[in-house]
């Protein structure tokens, strides 16, 4: 294999991971805590786009116990959005660690 060779699949691995963190930007998980009362739910570039609370978690008098439910919510969406992210990711590196191809 000479050197053009492995620059043409350097080229064609970059192009597959552009392609791929395209689709993880539009692909989306959710994230809950407290049984589904509260879901967060992030794309594959690990970030926040939608949040749903239950209304009867909003009480004035449970504000410290909303915000470690929400917290908790995202930290789940973030943690599944990292592992598709690292699935998909590896279908194109053949789960090599390469510099610069992450989320």
């Amino acid at each position: 294999m000479g050197l053009d060779d492995i620059l043409r699949q350097a080229q064609k691995m970059q192009e597959s991971m552009r392609q791929v963190q395209e689709e993880l930007g539009k692909r989306v998980v959710e994230g809950s805590s407290g049984g589904g009362m509260v879901k967060a739910y992030v794309n594959g570039k690990l970030q926040l786009v939608k949040l749903q609370i239950e209304k009867e978690l909003v009480k004035p008098e449970e504000v410290d116990f909303l915000e470690d439910m929400i917290v908790a919510a995202v930290r789940n969406g973030i943690e599944k959005a990292q592992k598709l992210a690292e699935t998909e990711i590896a279908k194109v590196t053949g789960g090599l660690k390469i510099p610069g191809f992450t989320v």
